[in-house]
């Protein structure tokens, strides 16, 4: 492999190239017209683009992606995640014109690219399922007879989703069907697939997730857990490496689960295993992402491995030179995804350019990004600016690491994630480890969080004009 191409943009576009150069592969990045000055474009050794600012348009258009690959004689693609990465059609398109897709093959993706697909292939090996429809529903009486066999509340859910599209929750039989009309609607439009299915609703879930790692040689293991709990709209935005719930033996019953999912498929490369555990530590599998998570770092933080270069290392045929005893887990990494979003309003996008862009630095600190300053923020693409995220000794330390690291992150422009992040690591239920998926909608408030970061303005602006009549003071001449 001497030439890879990632089919990505922004911070997992470089993230993949450092890996590459390390490994002393030359890389090729493809840019949208609106993204032809974008930091990934200028760390490539080529660049080549590929179509206009809509995603669909370049991003996401396979055969265009294929076409410049051979045309420029790359030998392997990386997908990173989102846009292609779990699309088994582009998958198979690599495999036809002989360029190495760095990923699982395209039957694995097609098969736990379903939800109900990917439930019937785990069956076999008695892994823990939340109750719920077998095959994909559409008739109103039929899901009612379910819900009440199930009982209340129960989930809505889009085989074919992800990102937390085409997902009711319904507390009662009254709004059933209108929560079911939508949940199809949402889908049909997110994905072109309309196909739902219904589960038991598991009330106070925490959302773990297994890394797995499978060579094309048979073997399998998986890299631990990742906490994934705090999230708004059913998607993540902080995310920990261990789990503070977890006791060494359901960390390794549970990893023993996710190894079973990955056979159940043939899988080979990076994968995760996610799962719902609830209040009395029973765990369910959700579903498995074929691809690299945009959380990885704080795995690689914990277990000293590059998961990038592993899964370079599987797709070039090379067998795993680690086995499960060898690993072990190394102090504690947090993650927080920094959006282009504001946290004081409802987390909704926030477009602009980026006036001051200065990241943290120091010890445990660790930022994987993808903007520079002075940048415009794209509406056509996911509103992720970088990641950032602390390590430490302990779950305590990372904790005041990564608070550290949210001061002196300096953003002006825009609104951000980072005083959501402050906000979190600073609540006594994240720092205690005793909160679920439902932290934002029990403990957060958005009111508080405005009048917070008012206040801090305020004080900013009181300590600038200090400075700046301190520094006038001293450049006045003696006679004045």
């Amino acid at each position: 492999m001497k030439k890879l191409l990632v089919a990505n943009r922004g911070e997992i576009a470089i993230r993949v190239m450092k890996t590459a150069h390390k490994m002393g592969i030359k890389t090729v990045a493809v840019y949208s017209t609106i993204d032809r000055n974008s930091p990934h474009v200028k760390y490539a050794n080529e660049a080549i683009c590929i179509g206009e600012a809509p995603s669909n348009k370049s991003y996401l258009n396979a055969q265009k992606i294929i076409e410049v690959s051979k045309q420029l004689n790359v030998d392997a693609i990386h997908p990173g995640y989102g846009f292609l990465s779990e699309n088994a059609d582009f998958a198979e398109l690599c495999e036809t014109n002989h360029i190495t897709f760095i990923g699982p093959k395209s039957e694995s993706i097609k098969i736990m690219g379903s939800k109900l697909a990917a439930k019937e292939a785990v069956k076999q090996y008695n892994i823990p399922m939340v109750p719920g429809t077998e095959k994909a529903i559409i008739n109103t009486e039929k899901a009612l007879q379910i819900a009440s066999d199930i009982g209340y509340p129960i989930l809505i859910k889009a085989s074919a989703g992800g990102g937390g599209k085409g997902m009711r929750i319904v507390e009662s039989s009254k709004e059933l069907e209108s929560q079911m009309n939508r949940a199809i609607s949402e889908a049909t439009s997110a994905f072109g697939d309309g196909s739902v299915f219904i589960e038991k609703y598991v009330t106070s879930p925490r959302h773990i997730e297994i890394q797995i790692m499978a060579d094309q040689h048979g073997n399998i293991i998986h890299l631990f857990e990742r906490e994934c709990s705090i999230q708004r709209r059913h998607q993540k935005v902080i995310e920990e490496a261990p789990s503070s719930i977890l006791s060494p033996e359901l960390r390794q019953i549970m990893g023993e689960a996710a190894v079973k999912v990955a056979k159940s498929c043939d899988y080979v490369g990076a994968g995760t295993v996610e799962f719902l555990l609830d209040a009395n530590r029973n765990f369910y599998f959700l579903e498995m992402n074929t691809r690299l998570q945009v959380e990885h770092p704080v795995t690689e933080l914990i277990t000293g491995l590059d998961l990038v270069e592993l899964q370079i290392r599987i797709a070039r045929g090379e067998p795993l030179n680690i086995i499960q005893k060898d690993l072990k887990i190394k102090g504690h990494a947090i993650e927080l995804r920094v959006y282009a979003e504001d946290p004081a309003n409802d987390f909704l996008p926030s477009v602009g350019t980026l006036n001051i862009y200065k990241l943290p630095h120091g010890r445990g600190v660790r930022v994987d990004n993808g903007y520079e300053e002075g940048m415009e923020i794209p509406i056509y693409y996911d509103p992720m600016l970088s990641k950032l995220i602390a390590y430490g000794k302990s779950r305590e330390e990372a904790i005041q690491i990564l608070l550290e690291a949210i001061k002196h992150y300096q953003v002006d422009g825009i609104k951000t994630t980072l005083p959501f992040g402050k906000f979190v690591c600073e609540h006594e239920a994240f720092r205690s480890g005793n909160f679920d998926t439902h932290f934002i909608k029990q403990y957060y408030k958005a009111h508080l969080l405005k009048k917070e970061i008012e206040q801090e303005a305020k004080i900013a602006a009181l300590v600038a004009l200090k400075q700046y009549l301190e520094d006038q003071n001293k450049l006045r001449l003696p006679n004045q």
